[in-house]
């Protein structure tokens, strides 16, 4: 009896409202590493699979915003706590993506990690950064707090294929939105797989939508559509930058600009930039009381 197997390639799928179908229109193309060797067939998404996508995160959004903070930051380390697991697979995904070698692809993938739990950590935290009580002549309490923008359309980096892709989902999603995720055109598979492990942790489907292909072709549709509240141009070079704000200008969408085309230093720490970039500002005055003789008031 022979020991041969034949080869059991994986199958990439979209990742849309916590399910994972393949492009509405059947098309695939094929994702080579840095020395042009075959990896696998990605799927090509179409507009359609752009809209779906922005149904199935609107529809996401109410329950994800209304969340507890604290529950939110539980279901982003459960999401490291899956990554960790995973971590052999996610090392060659990277090391094939980015031409790496495999201590450098793990060093990406353990700052990946990392990065996961420190915007966990912050899941309750901003808003003691961003908010608090305002000083108002009257007798009024005057109280600001952020809340989530909406729906966000993410181009993620082209070239950093995980450490990028986490570095601009995690702080989108930290703050309460829900995420429309294109994926790098060239090195798609890293985030592809990174939809499998959002699936199976507590992640509520729809709250993060991860869809590969040209990104120019995914990303005009999603610029101007008028149920995206704000778009992250992270992967976009400066003529897609450019066509992509004017589009988004149409329902006013928040608008976060690329630094210059894959320079950004993914491994610097992020600060509170990208969490507060899709955070409204949400103000309540109520009045106070009077106490005593004085009319000194609490």
């Amino acid at each position: 009896m022979s020991d041969a197997r034949l080869s059991v390639f994986k199958t990439y799928k979209l990742y849309v409202g916590g399910k994972f179908p393949r492009s509405e229109s059947g098309r695939v193309y094929e994702v080579s590493d840095t020395k042009g060797k075959w990896l696998a067939n990605a799927p090509l998404s179409s507009r359609k699979d752009a809209r779906d996508a922005v149904v199935a995160a609107r529809k996401a959004f109410g329950g994800w915003s209304g969340a507890t903070a604290y529950n939110r930051g539980q279901i982003l380390y459960r999401v490291a706590e899956m990554l960790e697991g995973r971590r052999d697979q996610y090392v060659a995904e990277v090391a094939d993506a980015e031409g790496l070698s495999k201590s450098k692809a793990a060093a990406q993938v353990d700052a990946a990690i990392d990065r996961w739990v420190w915007y966990a950590g912050w899941t309750d935290k901003i808003a003691q950064v961003v908010g608090g009580g305002n000083p108002v002549a009257g007798p009024f309490f005057n109280l600001s707090s952020p809340e989530p923008t909406g729906v966000v359309a993410v181009l993620a980096p082209q070239k950093s294929s995980f450490l990028g892709l986490v570095s601009v989902i995690a702080p989108v999603i930290a703050t309460g939105n829900t995420a429309v995720v294109i994926a790098s055109e060239k090195s798609p598979l890293p985030a592809l797989s990174l939809g499998e492990v959002l699936a199976t942790s507590d992640l509520p489907g729809g709250v993060v939508n991860i869809l590969s292909g040209r990104t120019a072709e995914i990303a005009t549709p999603l610029a101007s559509h008028q149920d995206v509240n704000a778009i992250d141009l992270a992967g976009a070079d400066e003529e897609l930058a450019k066509e992509l704000e004017i589009a988004a200008a149409d329902n006013l969408k928040r608008v976060l600009r690329p630094q210059p085309v894959d320079d950004a230093d993914w491994s610097a720490t992020p600060g509170t930039d990208r969490m507060t970039a899709f955070l409204e500002t949400k103000t309540v005055w109520h009045p106070t009381g009077a106490l005593g003789a004085s009319g000194s008031s609490y």
